[in-house]
Order: structure tokens, then C-alpha cells, then sequence
């Protein structure tokens, strides 16, 4: 039996874990009411009449229930990564399910690292569209603030970007209490006009979406292009996995998320069944004149919330990226002592920053931007999708057909809702998709450089072991020391080895063989870190494990080979590192312009004392130059 001050402690934890959900999983959708339904119907296409305004609200309550409630709330999280999630952890899971079948682990790599790509675009349009929307509400508390839209939304997010390297460890405190009461005004906006029209709740029955598709088969489908914004953010449920688990986050969404949510929805649909000529702006119509302007700056802590979580979400699948070997290295730094989580990566933030001013000056306005903005989301829900197929089926060995029952209804709906969005490349969202192209280049050019690379210095590879044997023939001076020589192949001589003894011609008294592997875990732990070898002569073959989640520290983890009998001392243990020069060449391996991008992001990539925490005083850096 539980201890009481135990199952105390156990709740409290829990309702911290719900609240700061609230803020990190869910500040993205729940800004969508700023947007969606305006969006649907925008432009005219559509009429305000109550046949319409019941039909679009049933596909909104049947939209969340399935994609959200069924799909990612009770299926998806359980597809977890060793306890983390996002589509990062989902591709791991899956490629590892099909290690075997080595055509299909290639296809669902490239399809995986796509949808990483556009991630990157939905990085860019998030932060734009709700800062924008939430601003916007000045035109409707006075239409003569409507040129100062686009600079106060620019000054907010510059501040949002010009604090990050700060940290957000003081501010996410904030983060789930005022997401909480940014739900709870959504839930109170939408009562204020429920109990006025309580009709309006007969939209949950399905007939209603139905009868409204059969009507207007044509405007049925164009409106599913904006409807999907109501589930902006769905991946977030997965994608923060790891930091609050399944039951808070799930707590929240029925709790609190979801209800406000639906309450704000049809609170909107009853005003406008009152008021039609309301529809250029329902959720600021929604309230009183009195509150328009707190209602606005709540409205503008929500976006900036949901802003930042998503920026912190960048860096982290930026580090996963780096670690899985898909992007060069980056200058990572840590802005919490408590929270490793906790990463500024400046060249993202910067990158970010400037696409994020691209599109707020390039589409000027929450309803331009919308069109780019389904696009993104639906590609990365798809492809959720399609890889929780193979993980459920290769990895769970669930029987095949269940599979497909699991799995089809909800690749069924992303297909339309993806469909309804095709429509809109060209009205903005070619945006998002052009991102992603240059980000899935990027990506596929580096994965495929470092193979070339890696060929390459494997053809004029010398084995490491003959070597040895072969230098302790006739040993050169030995040096009191340690030396690390990091190598990227085990079992070869890494050319820093070669060029010291040619131009220093001594060795140290214990040299170490360093290799780092990464892999598609989240973490390994300190037990697995390391595996030794001794290659006689006081010289040991090293390699280090690290999860695509963890720091790679090689100081920290050469202090675990002290139980293997290795003792380092720190001031006297230098790090000996190989820095090729790559050098394009025609007629081989990728195209000249991928092999020229290839170099030139070798070329930029950081530095990998940087990268594995070498002390900086201690590290010697010799080059060469390769052809790729």
C-alpha cells in the first residue's frame, strides 16, 4: 500500500507535469481559434448561413475527435522512442523495425528526413501566423491601427528571438499558467454566446458534417483546407513525449485543452448565427467591448508562448538531425545547468528568425498565411502516419490486418485533408514546400557526402592493429601523457597519428583510439557508454555510444575507463584530431553542384572540439585534403 505523503508527492508531480503541458504541448493549437475558423470563411467562397455554420462546426468537432483524440492522444503516444517521442523518434523507431528489409529502411529514411524538412517550414509560419492573428486584433478595437499591425507583430517577434540565448528556464514558468488562462477565457468567450444559442451544440451529431458534404461536395473540400488549422500543433502531443509523458499530457487535452477548445468553436458558430456580418473577425467579436483590449495582449502572451515552444522545438530536432548524421555541426549551448534540455543553437535561431520576417512581410496578414500553412501541416501528419504503420506492424508484430484498420481510417483523412491544401500551393503554399525542399537538399547532400567521405578514407585506410605492431618495432620516443586520437572508422589509423609521428616523430606514454557512434536511441545510458579494446604497448581502442538525445562529452566518458583499468589525468591528456579538406572532383560520387555545397558546408560545419566538449587548450588539429 501506497505511503499518503507518497501518493501526495505523486500528484502534485502530476499536476506540474499537466500544467507545464499546457504551455509547451499545447499553446500552438490552442491559438488556432484566433484563425480557423475566420479562414473558413474567408475570401466569400463560402456563406454565413446556419445549414453551413452547423456543418463546418461538426467537421471541426470530428476533425479534433479523430485526429487528435483518437489518432495522436490515444494512439501515437504509445508509439514511444525509449520514453520519447516527435517524428525524430518515430523515424528511429521505424527504420529499426525494418533493419532487415534494407530497400524499405531507405525508403522510410527518405521519407522521414522529408518530413523533418518541412518541419523546419512549419518552424517559420507558426511563429508568423499567430503573432499576426493575435496582433490583427487592433484593426477590429480600432480599424485605424490597421498599418501598424505588420510592425508591432516584427517588434514582438524580435524580442522573442533577441531573448533566446538567454534561456526560457525563468519565463516556462509562466508558460502553463498563462496558457491555462488563456483556456479558460476560451472556454468563458465561448459560454457568453452558447447559453444564448445552446442550438448550436447539436452540431457534435456527424449527420450534420455529412449533410453539409453531401450539399457542397466543391466548397466541402476547400473548407477542409482551413479546417485543418484547427489541429495546428497535433504533432506537439508527440513531439513532447519525452518531457512530460503520456498521462499529462492526456490529462490536459480532455481536461482542460479539448473543452475549451470545442466551447470557443461553437461559441463562435452561435455569435455568428446571430451576427453573420461578424465573420471577418469572430473570435475578437466574440468579446465585449470592455475586454477587446486585455483580451489582445492575452492573445499576443498565447502566440509568444506557443512561438517559443515551438523555436525550442527547432533546436532540438536540430540537435537530433545533427547526431543522426543529416546535418553538419552545430554550435550548441546549454542556457540551463538543471535542464540539459534546455539548448540555444544560434545559426537555427538566427535562420529562423529571418525566414520568420520573409513571411510576415511577404504575405502581410494571418489569412495570406494560412494558405501556406495547411500545406506543412499535413505533409508531417501523413508521414506521421505512414510511420506509425511500420512501427506498429514490424516493432508491436500486430497481425496485418489490424494494421491497416488502426492505421487506414486516419491515413483516409490526411489524404483529404492534404488534398484540400494541394490546392493552395500557389496562393502561398509553395512557401513552406520550398523550405522543406532546401532543407531535405541540405540534408540528403550531407548524409550522402559523409558516405562519400567515409569511402574515401576508407580506400586509403591503414589498419590500425599491423600498424602498431609494426611501430613497436623500432618504437619512437615515448612522452609522458595521454593522447586521444578521435577517429571517425574504428580500427584504422586516424591521420592525425600519421602526421605526428612523421613531423614529431614521438608517441605518448598511453594513447587512446577514439571512435563516437551515435545512434537512433534517444539515450544511452553511462552502463553501455563505452567499449575498450587493448591494442598492447599501453594503447587501447575506444568507442563511445551516445543516444541521438544525449550530449556527446569525451572527456566525461574517458572517465569511465578507470574500471577498465585506463586512468587519465586531465592535464596531461591531449586530443589529436584529423580535419580533412574536402576537395570536389568531377565524374565521381554526387553531382559538382552537391559535391561544392558538400564542401562548403564541411567547410562552415562547427568545430568538432566544440561539438564533443574537448577542453580547447588541449586539443591539436591536423588537416588533409580529400577528393570526393
Amino acid at each position: 500500500m501506497a505511503h499518503p505523503s507518497s501518493s501526495a508527492t505523486d500528484g502534485s508531480r502530476l499536476a506540474a507535469l499537466t500544467l507545464g503541458a499546457l504551455g509547451v504541448v499545447y499553446g500552438d493549437i490552442g491559438t488556432s481559434p484566433l484563425y480557423a475558423l475566420k479562414e473558413v470563411f474567408a475570401h466569400g467562397n463560402l456563406a454565413v448561413t446556419p445549414e453551413n455554420i452547423f456543418g463546418i462546426l461538426s467537421l471541426v468537432f470530428w476533425t479534433l475527435t479523430i485526429i487528435v483524440s483518437l489518432k495522436y492522444v490515444t494512439l501515437i503516444l504509445r508509439a514511444d522512442n525509449n520514453g520519447e517521442g516527435g517524428l525524430v523518434a518515430m523515424l528511429a523507431l521505424a527504420s529499426m523495425a525494418v533493419e532487415d528489409r534494407p530497400r524499405l529502411r531507405r525508403r522510410l529514411l527518405a521519407i522521414g528526413i522529408f518530413g523533418t524538412a518541412i518541419f523546419f517550414g512549419d518552424g517559420i509560419i507558426t511563429p508568423a501566423i499567430s503573432v499576426l492573428s493575435a496582433v490583427e486584433g487592433l484593426e477590429v478595437a480600432a480599424p485605424g491601427l490597421e498599418p501598424f499591425v505588420v510592425p508591432v507583430t516584427l517588434v514582438v517577434l524580435t524580442a522573442l528571438f533577441a531573448v533566446q540565448k538567454r534561456g526560457t528556464a525563468s519565463v516556462g514558468k509562466l508558460f502553463g499558467p498563462i496558457t491555462a488562462v488563456w483556456f479558460v477565457v476560451l472556454a468563458l468567450l465561448g459560454l457568453m454566446h452558447l447559453v444564448r444559442n445552446p442550438a448550436v451544440l447539436q452540431a457534435v451529431l456527424p449527420h450534420h458534417a455529412l449533410r453539409f458534404i453531401l450539399d457542397n461536395p466543391g466548397l466541402a473540400f476547400v473548407s477542409l483546407g482551413a479546417i485543418v488549422l484547427c489541429v495546428t500543433g497535433a504533432e506537439a502531443l508527440y513531439a513532447d513525449l519525452g518531457h512530460f509523458g503520456k498521462r499529462p499530457i492526456r490529462l490536459a487535452w480532455f481536461g482542460l485543452v479539448m473543452p475549451a477548445l470545442l466551447l470557443n468553436y461553437f461559441g463562435q458558430g452561435a455569435m455568428l448565427l446571430q451576427h453573420p456580418e461578424n465573420v471577418s473577425n469572430p473570435f475578437y467579436e466574440m468579446a465585449p467591448s470592455w475586454a477587446l483590449v486585455p483580451l489582445i495582449g492575452l492573445a499576443t502572451c498565447a502566440t509568444v508562448i506557443a512561438s517559443q515552444a515551438l523555436i525550442s522545438a527547432a533546436y532540438s530536432v536540430t540537435k537530433q538531425v545533427v547526431q543522426l548524421g543529416y546535418l553538419p555541426r552545430q554550435r550548441i549551448l546549454h542556457t540551463s545547468v538543471r535542464d540539459t534540455g534546455q539548448i540555444y543553437v544560434p545559426f537555427v535561431n538566427w535562420a529562423l528568425y529571418g525566414g520568420i520576417v520573409a513571411a510576415v512581410l511577404l504575405f502581410g496578414s494571418s489569412s495570406a498565411l494560412a494558405s501556406a500553412y495547411g500545406i506543412a501541416v499535413t505533409i508531417d501528419m501523413l508521414i506521421t502516419t505512414v510511420m506509425t504503420f511500420f512501427v506498429i506492424r514490424y516493432a508491436w508484430r500486430y497481425p496485418w490486418l489490424l494494421c491497416v484498420a488502426a492505421t487506414g481510417t486516419f491515413l483516409v483523412v490526411d489524404v483529404l485533408f492534404f488534398s484540400a491544401n494541394a490546392v493552395k500551393v500557389i496562393n502561398g503554399g509553395w512557401f513552406p514546400l520550398a523550405i522543406g525542399i532546401v532543407m531535405f537538399t541540405l540534408m540528403t547532400t550531407w548524409q550522402r557526402g559523409r558516405q562519400l567521405l567515409a569511402e574515401r578514407l576508407r580506400e586509403e585506410a591503414i589498419d590500425l592493429k599491423p600498424f602498431l605492431d609494426s611501430v613497436f618495432l623500432s618504437p619512437p620516443a615515448r612522452v609522458p601523457g595521454t593522447a586521444v586520437f578521435l577517429n571517425a572508422e574504428t580500427g584504422v589509423t586516424p591521420n592525425a597519428l600519421l602526421h605526428n609521428l612523421k613531423h614529431n616523430k614521438v608517441l605518448h606514454e598511453t594513447n587512446l583510439f577514439v571512435s563516437v557512434r551515435h545512434h537512433e536511441v534517444p539515450w544511452i545510458g553511462f552502463d553501455k557508454r563505452v567499449e575498450v579494446e587493448p591494442l598492447g604497448h599501453d594503447c587501447w581502442r575506444v568507442v563511445l555510444h551516445f543516444g541521438f538525445k544525449n550530449d556527446p562529452d569525451v572527456p566525461e566518458a574517458l572517465q569511465l575507463l578507470r574500471s577498465h583499468g585506463v586512468q587519465l589525468n586531465d592535464m596531461e591528456t591531449s586530443y589529436f584530431l584529423s580535419r580533412e579538406i574536402v576537395l570536389p572532383r568531377r565524374g565521381a560520387g554526387m553531382m559538382t553542384w552537391r559535391e561544392k555545397l558538400f564542401a562548403s558546408m564541411h567547410r562552415n560545419a562547427a568545430s568538432v572540439a566544440d561539438f564533443l566538449n574537448l577542453p580547447a587548450n588541449r586539443v591539436v588539429e591536423l588537416g588533409a585534403k580529400i577528393e570526393i
